[in-house]
């Protein structure tokens, strides 16, 4: 077998060897290392050169390195990344040329700030395709270690992991979903090998946007997109998908599957579910529903299902043969430790007192206010023509009693799912738009609801433009005050000789990334002369002060002493460079920036651009320096709602 000698020295439970810092230990240091290697030349070889040796530049350790210290040229630099699996820092020119050469320490699991995340794999591969192929290019190839924690739930990753270290040429940005369905087909056959991969890349996506440890009730906006509920919606679909492979599947296959496929996406599954029935709780709650105190059950009852699902794992599964395994607990975090059991003590949960007599409430689509009670008027979110939107109005109970209710539509072009029923809790109301009776241009109408006490009106806006129309549409269309872009689908992408936008499959929070890439050592690109450039083109109809918010990965400074920068514009306007991150930027515990954009698992970037008229426009993405990844672009013309992973994809037509 091989081995590798770690030199150096740091203190007892992950601490610093001793305090003052570089400045008041370098020597020392200095001294200790050049000690170990006098033990390896008299216990191993004489010649210390020919001996495995690693310098793992891990938390405080890099400020040594940063401040002068320098191992032995044979000694492997191992740079080690953020634990959270953004790569802190990659070789110079001068550095690639030491002959112990450089590696890179991993994370898929840790215990630290700015809070553990242990339970279960939350690291894509697209993800790890990222940051250890910038690591390839920079000649960090010597070595590459990756902490897994209990292993459990991580030996998908851990194999892409090694696999991507022993062929790097051989795993790309555009066959991320390849390795998943070659590796499923491996395990359980070709049969379900799509479906499976689908629901291996779709649960690690999921967890990859928050890790559970991180969630919260108020995570997913509960009012606005439809974000909450459509990310439970698309966990039991993939949890549906993998029960109904579980029972097709032969019997020597299903305790591989349910380990590696079924139980951590049930698991996730069941984790958001609770945090959504929290949100409603303390969202009723404040509506005044009656419903409030069954969603306070519903979240006792979904953390019962999960202590028993953890339970079924550790002691029925497979005999009990991975006892233990699911210890590690997720639910009831208040620092960034971890809690000594699971709990809902950082979930407060909302009783009211409910009345006898029934009484109708009402409330819409994009506010948390309900009616009768708020002073605002009740009004859905615009439809539009392109984007053909269905918005929701529920109707509820704030009493003990049932009612019966009865909605009416003003005009005939507005469409209500249900008229008329009976009300003993809540009952959604989808509104849309009958686009072959609505009028061109801007209309509006109302869904009046009639009930226990006075009516509640509901107004509804749409827009219907004689031009451009649905089939004529070049690129995205603004609707609801904002125009939503997944960067793959840009309309041009220009490259500048070696510099280019990539993209990288399945990576991030909602569909793909787009990568700026150059070669090893190449200035910054300046956005016209060398820079390669996306460009995206799309009909709005406001005109004035309009932002651009692009959320990207959060990639760090990992050349030294260089920043990470993009730079965007609209139309002919000259470029403005954006800065990401700083050059002197410093990833650990106490930045506020680095603690949120790794809890995230995204950074959020501004630009302010004015457009003096409306109609067809251009908005460009110029690169300046590699490794920013776009994951989605927000145009905002003053609609856009609070979210968590943004608004949904707009209308786009041909491109």
């Amino acid at each position: 077998f091989e081995s590798i000698i770690t030199i150096g020295l740091r203190g007892a439970n992950d601490t610093p060897m001793a305090p003052g810092g570089p400045e008041a230990n370098m020597a020392l240091l200095e001294k200790i290392v050049g000690v170990q290697r006098k033990m390896i030349a008299e216990e191993v070889n004489p010649d210390v050169t020919k001996v495995p040796q690693l310098w793992c530049l891990y938390k405080e350790v890099l400020d040594f390195y940063n401040a002068g210290m320098r191992a032995p040229d044979d000694v492997t630099l191992l740079w080690a990344e953020d634990n959270w699996g953004n790569v802190r820092r990659l070789p110079t020119a001068e550095e690639r040329q030491r002959s112990g050469g450089a590696g890179v320490y991993y994370h898929f699991d840790y215990h630290g700030g700015p809070r553990n995340y242990q339970w279960l794999n939350t690291s894509p591969i697209a993800k790890i395709w990222d940051q250890m192929s910038l690591a390839k290019q920079y000649g960090a190839d010597r070595i590459w270690i990756v902490n897994v924690g209990h292993f459990k739930g991580c030996e998908f990753p851990l194999e892409y992991f090694m696999n991507l270290a022993w062929n790097s040429d051989r795993w790309t940005n555009d066959n991320i979903d390849e390795f998943t369905r070659l590796w499923a087909e491996r395990e359980f056959g070709p049969v379900f090998a799509g479906d499976i991969a689908s629901i291996l890349s779709k649960y690690t996506k999921y967890n990859g946007r928050r890790k559970p440890e991180l969630l919260a009730p108020d995570t997913y906006s509960l009012v606005n997109y439809q974000e909450a509920e459509t990310v439970v919606a698309d966990f039991k679909t993939i949890t549906d998908k993998a029960d109904a492979i579980y029972k097709k599947l032969p019997a020597d296959r299903r305790d591989a599957f349910y380990q590696l496929v079924l139980f951590p996406t049930k698991a996730s599954a069941l984790v958001n579910e609770l945090y959504l029935a929290a949100g409603k709780n303390a969202l009723f709650a404040r509506q005044g529903r009656a419903s409030a105190n069954d969603f306070a059950a519903e979240t006792r009852k979904l953390f019962q299902a999960d202590t028993n699902l953890m339970a079924y794992y550790n002691h029925t599964f497979a005999g009990g043969k991975w006892n233990h395994f699911m210890d590690q607990t997720h639910l009831g975090y208040t620092t960034w430790q971890d809690p000594p059991q699971n709990s809902l003590r950082a979930i407060p949960l909302a009783e009211i007192e409910v009345p006898d007599a029934a009484a109708m409430g009402v409330a819409v689509e994009g506010s948390e206010f309900a009616w009768p009670g708020a002073t605002n008027e009740a009004v859905l979110p615009t439809f539009d023509v392109f984007n053909r939107q269905r918005h929701y109005i529920d109707v509820f109970n704030k009493g003990k009693a049932a009612f019966e209710f009865t909605a009416t539509a003003s005009e005939p072009w507005i469409v209500i799912s249900k008229i008329t029923g009976t009300i003993e809790k809540d009952q959604r109301l989808w509104v849309s738009v009958d686009w072959t009776k609505a009028p061109k241009g801007a209309a509006s109408g109302t869904v009046k609801l009639t009930g226990t006490t006075n009516d509640i009106v509901v107004k509804v806006n749409a827009f219907n433009p004689t031009e451009p129309t649905r089939d004529s549409l070049q690129g995205f269309v603004e609707g609801e005050g904002f125009v939503s872009i997944e960067p793959e689908h840009f309309t041009k992408k220009t490259d500048a000789g070696a510099n280019r936008w990539i993209k990288i499959q399945d990576y991030g929070r909602t569909l793909s990334g787009m990568r700026a890439t150059q070669p090893v050592d190449a200035p910054s690109a300046t956005p016209g002369k060398d820079s390669p450039c996306l460009e995206y083109q799309m009909y709005l109809f406001s005109t004035g002060a309009v932002e651009v918010a692009t959320i990207t990965a959060p990639t760090l400074n990992f050349v030294p002493g260089r920043g990470l920068r993009f730079a965007v514009s609209f139309d002919d306007e000259a470029p403005q460079i954006i800065t990401l991150v700083p050059g002197n930027y410093s990833a650990q515990n106490g930045n506020r920036d680095w603690e949120k954009s790794v809890a995230d698992n995204a950074r959020y970037a501004r630009s302010p651009h004015t457009l003096v008229k409306s109609g067809q426009h251009t908005l460009k993405f110029w690169m300046v320096d590699p490794g920013v990844v776009l994951q989605k672009i927000v145009v905002d013309l003053g609609g856009v709602k609070q979210s968590y992973l943004g608004p949904p994809e707009s209308y786009h037509g041909k491109n």
